[in-house]
């Protein structure tokens, strides 16, 4: 369950978030379960946040900062990543089907038994990045950056 401080901070608006977060760096922000479909979270700082089990289906989470945050579980389908920072994110069994994550970066990011059915992946750095077990199923990978990628699909 997220903490309801951190949500209602983030309730305030992305200023008001991505304020907080550097008067308070050593903060790590609780979101798990969080209901934040659709929710308008352009250019926020959820920088190493819990987000696992989160619900941010359809966000519009563009130039989003992701670093090391904790996806696990979290359902992004049909979110708007194009330029996210997803490095270094455990994205392990999310639900990434048909989001935008054009020039997203996700170098070494956990999509390991991810679902990225018809994501569309161009310009994506890849690079390092874990999708074994991935549904990568009409996912669009034209200019992708998949240099020392990990893909071992499902059986």
């Amino acid at each position: 369950m997220a903490n309801q401080e951190h949500l209602n901070i983030l309730n305030q608006g992305i200023p008001a978030w991505n304020e907080w977060r550097e008067n308070n760096p050593d903060i790590r922000p609780d979101l798990k379960q969080a209901k934040l479909s659709g929710y308008w979270l352009v250019d926020a700082n959820f920088t190493g946040t819990d987000l696992q089990d989160a619900d941010l289906q359809g966000a519009h989470a563009h130039q989003v900062h992701f670093f090391s945050a904790n996806l696990q579980r979290a359902n992004l389908q049909d979110a708007d990543l194009q330029e996210a920072d997803l490095i270094a994110a455990d994205l392990h069994k999310a639900n990434l089907g048909r989001a935008n994550l054009q020039r997203a970066l996700l170098i070494m990011a956990n999509l390991h038994n991810a679902d990225l059915g018809e994501a569309d992946l161009q310009k994506a750095d890849l690079r390092d990045a874990n999708f074994n077990k991935a549904n990568l199923a009409g996912a669009n990978l034209d200019e992708a950056d998949l240099q020392g990628t990990t893909i071992q699909l499902p059986a």
